[in-house]
């Protein structure tokens, strides 16, 4: 179901979930409604309309994260590679490399490359990254928790930085974490450990994350802020 309510584009889901849960999600501020079966559709739309102020500037901040950080791969640019800023220098090659040298990240590129093929190479950059760092930290979650995924793969998303699919066991991870320091990758693969006996963010859920990481809402908060440039 989906509705506009003062001109917000609001998508509503009926779960089996105690109450209503509303979220404003990255990168382009939608709206996501997740209710109850019991819960009438007129009360669903009068409990958004009461938090209409809250997800407007919800959306003020995701488009200043957005805006913040959209790089067009051209030298000078600042690059995030775990949580540190690098200058961004970029060179002609006769094919994409990427290499770290210090605080500066050099991109050879072809004649010709567009923004969209340089950041479609960085973004399989970056994969190879999470692949190396999260084998550890999930083996780390794993034990803490006694849960465990079945596996787990990296992929680029929009509006998520993770997601898991409960019938298989798997847990996906969006390429981005590599742009944020190592503690944002943690707390998101528990984040999906938890979902896979948890499928909503209600109260169970969020006393697990409670229990296995007492920092977590600050970690999402660091994970959500804009970069910052040095």
């Amino acid at each position: 179901m989906t509705a506009f309510v003062s001109g917000i584009h609001v998508e509503i889901t009926r779960k089996r979930v105690k109450n209503i849960n509303l979220s404003v999600l990255p990168p382009d501020g939608r709206v996501r409604v997740s209710a109850p079966f019991s819960v009438p559709d007129s009360y669903i739309l009068e409990f958004v309309q009461s938090k209409v102020s809250w997800i407007n500037s919800q959306k003020e901040k995701i488009a200043a994260v957005s805006s913040a950080y959209n790089p067009k791969y051209t030298s000078g640019e600042t690059i995030h590679i775990w949580g540190k800023p690098h200058l961004l220098k970029v060179e002609s090659d006769v094919k994409y490399a990427f290499e770290v040298n210090g605080e500066t990240a050099l991109l050879f590129v072809p004649e010709n490359s567009t923004a969209e093929s340089c950041e479609a190479f960085v973004r399989r950059w970056y994969s190879r990254q999470l692949k190396d760092r999260v084998p550890p930290y999930l083996s780390k979650w794993e034990q803490v928790t006694g849960l465990s995924c079945s596996q787990w793969r990296t992929k680029y998303m929009k509006t998520r930085w993770g997601t898991c699919n409960t019938s298989v066991g798997r847990i996906w991870l969006n390429v981005r974490l590599a742009e944020h320091p190592t503690i944002c990758l943690e707390y998101v693969i528990l984040h999906e450990l938890i979902h896979l006996v948890v499928p909503n963010h209600g109260n169970e859920f969020r006393s697990l994350m409670d229990r296995y990481m007492p920092d977590w809402q600050n970690i999402r908060r660091l994970l959500n802020a804009p970069p910052v440039a040095d």
